[in-house]
């Protein structure tokens, strides 16, 4: 351990640490084990979401042991803490769907409150599932502390055993949970057998980590390299190496450094770096819900970067990185041929990335992307000049239908099949949408609407995963148009629209539409517009009940859905940055 002689006379912890008047503080320190060396150290928290809910957090404790340990080399005191997690992969296709998204601002509020009540002066945070990733960068850009973030870790794809009785096609590739999903849709429609079923569902998830393809989490993995608070590569390599130790024991040496120059959060997380992201999602044909978590992170540093923001990017960067659910590959595979910062490099190649902006190595972007050797291998990354697709694999649309913006993924769908014209066939609910799906309850050609299920009017913006994958599962996901107020997996296929907005519970159009109005998706020109004149659509809203009473009533996503606002700006429950009136910091 560094025997380094800290100066704490404007650091939180001296609230707690330092002066006869804080001997009670210190007699707790002392209870725990920590020397009067330690007590006047920097106090580093060390934040996990592990708990043993699902596999994307249950590596985390261990991998926070190798952070306190860097912590501790750099001459600085670790205090390791965890918060909640609510796992999609468990939640997902019933009621406990709508503690998802209220579950990342209850991680982002925690870590503040244990950060602020035990004055730490830095934090490093690790995180495995897709709403604890954006939870705890805002979290981190929230208290605008030297921060790292440390993502778990990906799952290691499934594959079936030799011999066994499944179809070809699940058998032939890697297996990841949305392969369970769209599994059930067959089984629904007799195509799988319950047999085949019961294999698939022991060996898709084969290890610990979070959902192998480019679904949300590793989105938002890849997304805390490009803005800076993860060192760089540090997202890629699978939960089970142990190899991920050095990673973990870098993080916590980095935040050292971090103290010690006072680089803080939102010295890394910037326009131009909140930028830099949105281009590393758009080339990876990453998850929609970038689109909701990147404005929410940008609010709690009082930047203006909304959807629309997010989708003008989106639109203008090439697509080259053939990653699962629209492509082939998985995060380990991207992980073996270079990760994120060769990805960056080929956006560089292009102009495309930002490269004054700081990272969580004390060192630029430019100047981290000088120091990588590996390029573009041309089987799961392509080269930028020879592109999947020359638009991103995410789009924004906007239209009467949506004036506050919507967003579908477009990785993998062929141009000419991004535009889509049809017959609503509207839903109140994905229950409802659901049923009718397993009976058959839709025709081809038919959009289909799920409403009602927002982030207030759900409550709590669920996931639509189970419905589209049963699509999928049925060979209708190219036949049929999905469009709802609500969410998307990241491991959604097929042309799906979510985030509409104003949602249905906020009087948006999308809560006006009846059963055969026609709409039209253009992904192409990024439009989301029903057949409906102004006059027609207000005189609905006139005649209109109302937002649907739900059975929230109380408690935590009673509260949520009371307070949180539109997804345009990233569903988000408090002013944010903009409102601040004190740096917790200099308190």
């Amino acid at each position: 351990m560094l025997k380094r002689k800290w100066d704490k006379s404007k650091l939180p912890s001296r609230h707690t640490t330092q002066g006869p008047e804080r001997a009670p503080h210190r007699s707790y320190y002392y209870a725990m084990g920590l020397s009067e060396q330690e007590i006047d150290q920097p106090f580093v928290g060390v934040a996990t979401c592990w708990n043993e809910a699902a596999p994307c957090n249950i590596a985390l404790a261990r991998q926070a042991q190798a952070v306190k340990l860097g912590v501790k080399s750099e001459g600085g005191t670790p205090r390791e803490f965890t918060t909640i997690t609510v796992t999609d992969g468990i939640a997902m296709g019933h009621e406990g769907m709508r503690s998802s998204l209220p579950s990342r601002e209850a991680i982002a509020d925690t870590v503040e409150l244990t950060v602020r009540g035990h004055g730490y002066d830095a934090l490093v945070g690790l995180a495995g599932c897709d709403k604890s990733l954006p939870g705890m960068m805002m979290a981190m850009v929230r208290l605008n502390v030297p921060s790292v973030f440390i993502y778990g870790g990906s799952i290691l794809p499934g594959r079936v055993p030799a011999g066994a009785d499944v179809p070809e096609d699940f058998a032939s590739r890697d297996l990841t949970v949305q392969d369970m999903f769209e599994a059930v849709g067959r089984n629904q429609n007799g195509t799988l057998s319950d047999a085949a079923l019961a294999i698939l569902e022991r060996v898709a998830c084969p290890s610990a980590g979070a959902c192998g393809g480019q679904f949300t989490a590793n989105t938002m993995a890849c997304v805390s390299e490009a803005i800076g608070l993860a060192l760089m590569n540090s997202s890629g390599m699978p939960a089970p190496y142990e190899s991920r130790d050095r990673y973990g024991e870098a993080s916590g040496a980095a935040v050292m450094n971090l103290i010690e120059q006072n680089i803080r959060a939102r010295d890394c997380v910037t326009r131009q770096s909140l930028e830099n992201a949105a281009r590393v999602v758009a080339c990876t044909g990453g998850s929609t819900n970038a689109g909701l978590h990147l404005p929410a992170i940008a609010h709690e540093a009082g930047i203006d970067f909304d959807l629309f923001d997010v989708c003008e990017i989106f639109h203008d960067t090439p697509y080259f990185v053939d990653l699962k659910p629209g492509g082939q590959y998985v995060a380990k595979d991207l992980f073996d041929a270079g990760g994120v910062p060769v990805v960056m490099k080929e956006l560089r190649k292009a102009g495309l990335i930002h490269e004054d902006c700081i990272t969580a190595s004390g060192r630029s972007i430019g100047e981290e992307l000088d120091r990588i050797e590996g390029e573009a291998d041309g089987r799961v990354i392509y080269p930028i000049d020879k592109p999947l697709s020359k638009t991103g694999g995410v789009v924004g649309l906007s239209g009467n239908l949506a004036p506050d913006g919507a967003i579908v993924k477009v990785a993998g769908i062929a141009p000419e099949d991004q535009v889509f014209t049809g017959p609503a066939r509207v839903f109140d609910s994905e229950e409802e949408a659901f049923a009718a799906v397993k009976a058959r309850g839709y025709e081809e050609g038919e959009v289909i609407v799920i409403r009602n299920e927002g982030p207030a009017g759900g409550p709590g913006m669920r996931e639509m995963l189970a419905t589209t994958a049963a699509l999928s599962g049925q060979g209708m996901g190219k036949k049929v148009a999905l469009i709802t107020d609500g969410r998307f997996s990241g491991a959604t296929r097929g042309f799906c629209v979510g985030h509409v907005g104003p949602e249905a519970a906020h009087g948006g159009p999308i809560g006006m539409l009846r059963n055969g109005d026609m709409i039209t998706i253009d992904a192409v020109k990024g439009s989301l517009s029903v057949d409906l004149s102004d006059e027609e659509l207000a005189k609905r809203r006139e005649a209109w009940p109302g937002p649907r009473k739900t059975i929230y009533a109380t408690g935590a996503i009673h509260k949520f859905a009371r307070l949180v606002g539109g997804a345009r700006w990233g569903a988000v429950t408090h002013p944010g940055g903009k409102a601040e009136e004190h740096v917790y910091m200099d308190l």
